[in-house]
């Protein structure tokens, strides 16, 4: 009886305003059965660093966040 902890980027979404959505599933595993799952979600900004992120998060954001992008946001940001 093996438990093992899997941790994986299950769903990555891009909004109009450029902002890259992430959800990380946490799920725990027995013998191959799954046990439990969690999620996690979190938000990458066009502008923001995400050099740390997993590697198709990483090609999503610097696909969509071009130099316009970040400008749009920018702006957006200081108007509200």
């Amino acid at each position: 009886m093996a438990l093992e902890k899997q941790t994986v980027v299950d769903k990555i979404e891009v909004l109009e305003s450029g902002c890259v959505q992430v959800r990380t599933a946490t799920r725990i595993m027995e013998d191959g059965v799954q046990l439990s799952q969690s999620y996690h979600r979190k938000v990458v900004a066009p502008g923001d660093d995400y050099s740390g992120e997993d590697a198709r998060v990483q090609a999503i954001c610097a696909a969509t966040h071009t130099a316009e992008v970040i400008a749009a946001y920018q702006a957006a940001q200081t108007q509200e």
